[in-house]
């Protein structure tokens, strides 16, 4: 602000100079004061510091002054009967920016969150009803990763997310990461085609389990006391809900429990790659990698495996409806890469500690959708070891802070 507004003006006689004024130089956000009493020199009070600045007196004899300075009795005055000028104030509404654009992120986050369960509770839904009818997890895996890949092409193609520069040698580090990707929902498809989904998610709940393991064989990180207590509540609580579960059966089981494996595993090599790579890729973008590479590495397994049994003559000799067939296997699809891309925009907005919780309540919200959907039989100790093991889930999320504090220095 090159020039101060004042609140009131003193009224002054006529002023004669000598000579020729000098220009003083502009003053920026002061307080000036006038005082009447002439051997004391006037004041330059900056309000960015604690202490006066004074001019010389002789500075006054350019502009003599014919008489006191009277001054009408609007003008503030402190202490010392010394007249105050300040500059304009800001106004009142810039300080309400900061806690606007607070709640507007706030906002963002809680709308993020809600479509990641969203996104998570149709993808379940739809993929059980898909595979309870068409049982060839393969094909309906690679139908899924060919849709995600299409939508990753446009995006790209469209600039809606910036197309990467992928060099052979990060190429070549994605790979083993596109491999326990796509074992890892293979698995879990086949998982949901054999058992409930409320039993399957009750399964991934060991996902903290295979965690620790990985971690401390590939990476060397030690888990803390209180991290390996907080796992056996999630074990314990497992074990309780597949004795009780109705729907269960070994292949099932086996299913989640490799998924478990293949998905912290890529968590893992994920680390290991950041790590190492120097121009490391954002989250966003290494999944839209993975999955191209996961469609291409498991399309020709899927032929191989389970044939061309996805054509609309087959499925209508196999007595089934096409277009609901289809319908559901697209919506599941799109489900199944919206929730993804929404889980690695959460995680570049809050800490892995948040982001662990946030994935806890969604396995909860996800159990009960699907229990309450496809009305599965729940038992009261089922239930038991389905709440034991989320809440070791949840204890382990939280116990993990520990683990850095030491470090802090």
């Amino acid at each position: 602000m090159q020039s101060s507004i004042f609140s009131g003006s003193p009224s002054l006689p006529l002023l004669k100079p000598h000579r020729t004024p000098t220009r003083l130089p502009a003053l920026r956000d002061h307080t000036i004061s006038f005082s009447s009493h002439s051997p004391k020199p006037i004041g330059l009070v900056s309000k960015g510091f604690g202490s006066p600045i004074h001019v010389s007196s002789s500075l006054c004899s350019i502009y003599p002054i014919n008489g006191p300075i009277s001054t009408p009795p609007s003008v503030p005055r402190d202490k010392s009967n010394r007249i105050v000028v300040r500059a304009a104030s800001v106004p009142e509404a810039a300080d309400e920016t900061p806690n606007s654009s607070s709640l507007i992120q706030t906002l963002q986050l809680g709308s993020l969150f809600g479509l990641w369960y969203l996104f998570n509770i149709y993808f379940n839904i739809y993929n059980k009803q898909v595979l309870k009818v068409y049982h060839f997890p393969v094909t309906v895996t690679v139908g899924q990763f060919a849709v995600g890949t299409l939508l990753v092409l446009f995006m790209w193609t469209f600039n809606l997310y910036k197309r990467p520069k992928i060099s052979a040698a990060q190429l070549a580090a994605i790979l083993p990461l596109a491999v326990v990707h796509t074992l890892g929902n293979l698995f879990t498809n086949m998982s949901l085609g054999k058992v409930a989904v409320s039993f399957t998610h009750t399964i991934k709940a060991m996902e903290p389990f295979f965690s620790v393991i990985l971690s401390a064989m590939f990476l060397g990180e030690v888990p803390t006391p209180w991290v390996v207590l907080s796992l056996l509540p999630i074990v314990g609580g497992v074990a309780l809900a597949s004795v009780t579960e109705a729907s269960f059966n070994w292949a099932g089981f086996s299913s989640a429990m490799a998924s478990n494996l293949s998905n912290q595993s890529r968590n893992v090599l994920s680390k290991k790659f950041m790590v190492k790579k120097e121009e490391s890729l954002d989250n966003i973008t290494l999944f839209s990698i993975i999955t191209i590479m996961s469609f291409i590495l498991l399309a020709p397994a899927a032929i191989f495996m389970e044939g061309v049994k996805f054509t609309p003559s087959y499925l209508e000799a196999a007595g089934l409806n096409v277009k609901q067939v289809y319908t559901r296997s697209l919506v599941a699809a799109l489900c199944f890469h919206a929730y993804q891309q929404v889980s690695y925009m959460i995680l570049q907005r809050v800490s892995p500690v948040t982001h662990s919780v946030g994935n806890c309540v969604k396995r909860v919200v996800v159990i009960v959708s699907s229990v309450i959907f496809f009305q599965s039989p729940v038992s009261p100790i089922n239930s038991l070891g389905t709440g034991i093991a989320l809440a070791g889930v949840f204890l382990y999320s939280r116990v993990k802070r520990i683990k850095a504090k030491p470090k802090t220095a």
